[in-house]
């Protein structure tokens, strides 16, 4: 199981790059835009397209680094107050029980509205460029399937060493 732990621990990572990429695409786009509509006074009709795809996906994309990192926002003001191991097993298992089900149902839908969007070749129709949408769908379905396992990895963990840091937690699970 730790070979498939790290593996996906990989796959995280690997996203995480990529949401980066993609964040460096966006800024470069917006400025670049920016320059167009301020300076040369000529706007492109793909900025908005652009800007809200990229956002979009590289927020679903980067969520599973996010979790490999604990990087997400914990509201745990009645959790805190136990001991710890109580606290990596109520994490645990909601992570592994309660949230990765759920995403890998979301997750689920969401693959099928890209492969479908992908064989359709389906456009923004509300845009004047019409961009296929079928990429971004992509990226928010693969930022979900990333997402789900993590979260099912991290529960695995939290249950396995009963701790709740990151900081704590053992390299080998």
């Amino acid at each position: 199981m730790i070979p498939l732990f790290r593996a996906i621990d990989a796959l995280s990572e690997w996203c995480g790059r990529v949401a980066i990429a993609m964040l460096v695409v966006l800024v470069v786009a917006m400025v670049g835009e920016v320059f167009m509509r301020y300076v040369v006074n000529r706007p492109s009709l793909w900025a908005f397209d652009l800007s809200y795809m990229l956002n979009g996906g590289l927020f679903y994309v980067g969520a599973g680094y996010a979790m490999k990192h604990h990087a997400h926002v914990r509201i745990d003001f009645l959790s805190s107050r136990l001991p710890q191991v109580w606290q990596a097993r109520i994490v645990g298992v909601a992570l592994a029980f309660v949230f990765a089900p759920i995403f890998a149902l979301i997750s689920w839908i969401a693959a099928r509205k890209a492969f479908a969007a992908f064989l359709t070749g389906a456009v923004e129709e509300v845009s004047p460029w019409a961009p296929l949408v079928w990429p971004f769908y992509a990226a928010i379905a693969l930022g979900l399937v990333v997402f789900t396992l993590q979260s099912l990895v991290e529960g695995i963990r939290f249950l396995a060493t009963g701790r709740v840091s990151h900081d704590l937690l053992p390299t080998e699970i």
